[in-house]
C-alpha cells in the first residue's frame, strides 16, 4: 500500500489501463447479469423479509453518493433499519453483506463497477478530498474494492484513501480478479464489519 503522503499525488491512468476499461465494463455487465439471474429468487425472499420488518416502509434504502467524475448518484441497499434502529433481519443482511445486492443492478446500468473505490457518502469529506487529489474519480465506484479486503470498516479515512489510490495505480484484470476472490472469502468469514 502507498503511504499517506503519496495519497495526495495525482495518478493518471496509463495507456494499458485505459485499454483495459472497456473489457472491465464488459465483464461488469456479464457478471452482474449472471449474478442477478442466479440471485433473483434469494433477492425476492430478502425483499419480502425486509418488507415484513417495517410495513409501509420501502424495501430499499436510498442515499446520495459520489460516483465517477465526482458526480452524485443514488445508491440502493436493502433497508436494514426501522425507526432508527437496526432490525434483526437488517443485522443479518449487514453482517452477510447481502444488503448490498441491489447494487448489482447499478453495476449493470453503469453507475458502478464490480470492483472500484466504494462510493462515498456526502459526509465523508476527508476521503473525498484525498480521492479528488489523487484522481480516484476517474473510475466508477465499486461494489467491492481494495480497501474492502484490507480492513473495510476498520480503516481510518486516510488509509482508505491510500488503498483507493493504490487500486487506481494498479488497476488491471489480475487486480480485479484478486479483489473479487478475496471479497468472497471476507464475506463468508464476515470479518472487518463494524456495526454502526
Amino acid at each position: 500500500m502507498t503511504d499517506g503522503q503519496s495519497t495526495n499525488e495525482y495518478c493518471p491512468l496509463t495507456a494499458a489501463q485505459r485499454r483495459y476499461l472497456p473489457l472491465k465494463r464488459t465483464l461488469d455487465i456479464l457478471l452482474a447479469l449472471l449474478a442477478l439471474l442466479v440471485l433473483a429468487a434469494p433477492m425476492l425472499i430478502i425483499a419480502a423479509a425486509v418488507k415484513l420488518t417495517g410495513p409501509g416502509q420501502p424495501v430499499l434504502f436510498r442515499q446520495q453518493r459520489v460516483g465517477r467524475s465526482g458526480e452524485l448518484f443514488t445508491l440502493c441497499k436493502f433497508r436494514s433499519m426501522d425507526q432508527g434502529r437496526v432490525t434483526p433481519v437488517g443485522r443479518f443482511l449487514r453482517t452477510a453483506s447481502l444488503d448490498e445486492l441491489p447494487q448489482l443492478w447499478q453495476v449493470l446500468t453503469g453507475q458502478m463497477s464490480l470492483v472500484g473505490p466504494r462510493p462515498l457518502a456526502l459526509y465523508d469529506q476527508a476521503v473525498h478530498a484525498l480521492r479528488q487529489a489523487s484522481g480516484v474519480y476517474q473510475l466508477r465506484p465499486g461494489l467491492t474494492g481494495l480497501a474492502q479486503i484490507n480492513g473495510r470498516d476498520m480503516l481510518p479515512p486516510a488509509e482508505k484513501a491510500a488503498y483507493d489510490r493504490e487500486y487506481l495505480r494498479t488497476i488491471s484484470l489480475g487486480t480485479d480478479l484478486r479483489i473479487l476472490f478475496a471479497t468472497v472469502g471476507k464475506v463468508l468469514r464476515r470479518v472487518d464489519i463494524e456495526e454502526k
